[in-house]
């Protein structure tokens, strides 16, 4: 059998309800990042929502990249390990080199209603098998295999 080449993308989604202290630290600082970079696209304050923001204001999609400055420290922080997803013995081990930073929504009066996401992209995996609801994985260069 050919050796299958993949990659996974893990989907981190915070808002208000973050509770794990890294979590709150990027929500709280990329709440007030995008409200610094939204005045950029709003200056008359006509806007309060990113959706309105988006769809009324030239240029605003560019807050996702604009509010990722916030999140690079916090990311680099993570020492290339993707969070939440472990091995069957509890432990990281799924490796990133690649992430993107995405406003899901947003509100410039009301904090509750912001909520980002970022996604982490594997480096490459061989898939050698499903078993269960474990993968059975090794790394693209031939390290031993994780479930």
């Amino acid at each position: 059998m050919s050796n299958r080449t993949i990659t996974l993308c893990y989907r981190k989604i915070m808002d208000a309800n973050a509770s794990r202290p890294w979590q709150k630290m990027v929500f709280d600082d990329t709440y007030t990042e995008f409200r610094m970079q939204a005045q950029l696209f709003n200056q008359e304050q006509k806007y309060r929502s990113f959706g309105e923001l988006l769809h009324y204001a030239p240029g605003a999609n560019q807050l996702h990249f604009l509010v990722s400055a916030a999140v690079r420290g916090y990311v680099q922080q993570l020492n290339g390990l993707v969070p939440d997803v472990l091995d069957n013995l509890g432990r990281h081990f799924l490796k990133f080199s690649k992430f993107q930073f995405e406003i899901i929504n947003s509100d410039l009066l009301d904090k509750a209603r912001h909520q980002v996401a970022i996604n982490f992209y594997s480096d490459p995996l061989v898939w050698h098998d499903t078993i269960g609801t474990q993968l059975l994985v090794s790394e693209a260069a031939g390290a031993g295999a994780k479930c």
